[in-house]
């Protein structure tokens, strides 16, 4: 039998109490399943004055925290703990107005990031560390995620180096995005209070800042991304965003480990947003949802034309600058379009624009609405994942459920979920592109508005394919426990069982 491990994930957003990306939903679902495979595992995330502590029952614990931040000095905060809905797993509330008293998470109302990201972040990667000892909570392994949390392993192995409650835990790092790094001034190697050796080439300095993921790149046990494909991409200079070379130098510890699903909440036959819930042996309720989201945003109630939904961060990383460049192309083809997300501002204005001119075609709603992204996922024919790069996706995920056929560029986990259409075999999943521009686009959106037209049949046998398709947590916190044993085993004894660690052995 194996050790029962007490993991700890700290992250900056977790679902359903805040979110901003992906990240909130891997961390909101991985735990649940966890804790079935009979762990104890807990969260730690900011409490933003978007999670409001009446609605999700929190309750002080422990008392105030002192949170040393070098120069700084040490400041105190509060600890609040609650439950991931109906579940038993913990999830803890650092408290400190000055840091988190914002409703945003990362950015004010103009999208710029705040000035002082670096200490809001350094702050809860301390105070989880802290608190794990106020509340006599020995963590085996600690998973951090992205640059807000990657800065806990450098610190493992600095400031906490002699801890003896601490300096055992293993490290995984999990980037959800390579693009974003947490590079700061290299003052903030000041408020860290590890000392300015460590400001070097070989852990946290880059270009003369101090690069927060690069230090945990370094410095962690372990190291994964959300897809396989991902894992391979940000090794190389287009991906990599500077650190292709950094992630080389850890490949040997590198793994990708595909997000899941949760189908409690995306599921067609339970779905209580949906006009009508339909399953793959009754897709009758289909038709009514495309019925029911035209009426929403105002399109013509036809049956017949194809709809494409979209639901983006309007950023370039998710190819909208090229959604921009043929989206009067794609609407000269009978189709529909609905457009969901919020973004740079100029895409607010440019779709905008586009949706006041062509009112029979295309709609659009800027922000986000959970509603109504179901209804788009169940009302639509086709999904549009133009993204430049994707570390794993969740939407194409989301849309196969539904028997929404994604259209997607084919990069990481795009390319490793979707099966590209084949004329030959009348297989696949969806439609893929390769090259990153206009012109593929519009011709796999054309590819897959012609198949809609001409080749029913084939279109019905795709969506019953994708209904079939299952990415679930289950299967992904199997492989997450398989790094887990061995970032603990390789803390404490360098791929030697520890005597600590025998019963990790089968019996």
């Amino acid at each position: 039998m194996l050790k029962k491990l007490n993991i700890l994930i700290v992250a900056s957003e977790v679902v359903p109490f805040a979110k901003a990306g992906g990240l909130s939903d891997v961390v909101g679902s991985l735990p649940k399943e966890l804790q079935k495979l009979g762990h104890d595992v807990r969260i730690v995330m900011p409490r933003y004055y978007c999670v409001d502590k009446d609605k999700w029952n929190l309750k002080p614990v422990g008392g105030p925290l002192g949170v040393p931040m070098g120069i700084i000095g040490e400041l105190w905060c509060g600890v609040m703990e609650g439950r991931i809905p109906e579940t038993d797993v913990p999830i803890y509330f650092i408290e400190h107005e000055h840091y988190y008293g914002r409703e945003n998470l990362y950015t004010d109302e103009s999208g710029e990031g705040f000035m002082d990201n670096d200490n809001r972040f350094v702050f809860l990667s301390r105070a989880s560390l802290e608190m794990c000892k106020m509340l006599d909570f020995k963590p085996d392994v600690i998973h951090v995620n992205d640059w807000h949390t990657a800065v806990i392993p450098v610190l493992l192995n600095t400031a906490y180096r002699h801890d003896a409650f601490l300096n055992e835990a293993g490290t995984l790092l999990t980037i959800h995005n390579m693009e974003h790094q947490g590079d700061f001034y290299e003052g903030l190697m000041d408020v860290l209070g590890i000392g300015w050796d460590y400001f070097n080439y070989l852990n946290l300095e880059m270009y003369n800042k101090t690069n927060l993921l690069k230090g945990g790149i370094l410095h962690s046990t372990l190291i994964n991304t959300v897809s396989d494909s991902y894992a391979h991409e940000i090794q190389t200079p287009e991906f990599g965003w500077s650190l292709d070379g950094v992630v080389r130098e850890r490949a040997g510890d590198l793994f990708g480990i595909l997000n899941g699903i949760d189908y409690d909440i995306w599921n067609p036959e339970t779905d209580s947003h949906i006009a009508q819930n339909f399953s793959i042996n009754d897709l009758s309720g289909k038709a009514v949802c495309k019925r029911d989201l035209q009426r929403i945003f105002g399109l013509p109630e036809r049956p017949d034309v194809p709809l494409i939904g979209i639901i983006t961060r309007l950023v370039k990383q998710k190819g909208i600058d090229i959604l921009a460049e043929t989206i009067y192309g794609m609407l000269d083809l009978d189709v529909q379009i609905v457009m969901l997300g919020s973004g740079e501002v100029w895409s607010h204005f440019y779709f905008g624009d586009v949706a006041h001119k062509i009112k029979d075609k295309f709609a659009a709603y800027f922000g986000y609405n959970n509603t109504l992204a179901h209804i788009i996922e169940a009302g639509s024919d086709f999904f549009l994942m133009p993204s430049k790069f994707e570390p794993c996706g969740l939407n194409q995920m989301f849309s196969m459920a539904y028997g929404t056929l994604p259209i997607v560029r084919a990069t990481g986990g795009l390319n490793d979920t979707v099966e590209n259409y084949n004329e030959y075999t009348g297989t696949g999943t969806g439609f893929k592109f390769y090259e990153f521009s206009s012109h593929a686009l519009y011709n796999t959106v054309a590819w897959a508005v012609y198949t809609y037209y001409h080749n029913p049949q084939a279109i019905d046998k795709l969506k019953r394919t994708a209904m079939e398709r299952r990415f679930t947590w289950e299967g992904s916190a199997k492989s997450y426990e398989e790094l887990y044993y061995e970032a603990a085993q390789r803390r404490l004894g360098k791929f030697k069982f520890d005597q600590r660690f025998k019963e990790l052995a089968k019996v």
